[in-house]
């Protein structure tokens, strides 16, 4: 049996794994449950050919990533990237310039992709097939997210490199942000 998935992609995340990251996939899970095998994540950079081998790919994120201080951001609105896609996210209020400046230094050959949009930090709620559904699911996370009272800050210290396509995604490897805090 074949699948016709698409080519092979790969991207870096950074996985949140706390009450706030089982808020969204729960919410995730009652608005969206075809994705809800998904984990609650903040994308450092979009999925992307890979441009040589995987461990040239993971020699270069942890070698950066040793550059860079543990930081955190946290999170703001729900919105939604209407009408250009049906993808409802959460946004960063605050510290979204260290995700930008962490995606620059990191978008390099063997990873180095020249993205269709600007690149915007979120946490994605749900990625939907129409606009319509993703307006209605927007108005319920807005709703659920004004009254969820757990912590809106996010812990950027390890980031995962993933492998996949479409909505199926294995992680590859875990590097570490170490460089000393300031």
């Amino acid at each position: 049996m074949s699948c016709d998935c698409g080519p092979v992609q790969y991207a870096l995340v950074a996985y949140v794994r706390s009450e706030l990251g089982e808020f969204v996939e729960g919410l995730r899970r009652e608005l969206h449950p075809a994705h809800a095998h998904l984990p609650t994540h903040l994308t450092v950079l979009p999925p992307r050919p890979l441009q040589g081998p995987e461990a040239d790919a993971v020699s270069m994120l942890q070698g950066l990533s040793a550059e860079v201080a543990p930081f955190q951001v946290e999170l703001g609105e729900v919105a939604s990237f209407l009408p250009t896609t049906p993808t409802v996210f959460i946004r960063l209020s605050r510290a979204g310039y260290k995700m930008r400046e962490l995606h620059d230094l990191l978008n390099r050959t063997p990873l180095a992709y020249e993205e269709s949009l600007p690149y915007m930090p979120h946490v994605t709620v749900a990625k939907l097939d129409d606009n319509q559904r993703a307006a209605e699911v927007l108005r319920t996370s807005k709703e659920r997210w004004e009254h969820y009272g757990g912590s809106h800050c996010i812990e950027v210290e390890r980031l995962t490199f993933v492998r996949g396509s479409a909505h199926a995604w294995t992680d590859v490897a875990e590097v570490t942000l170490s460089a000393p805090r300031r």
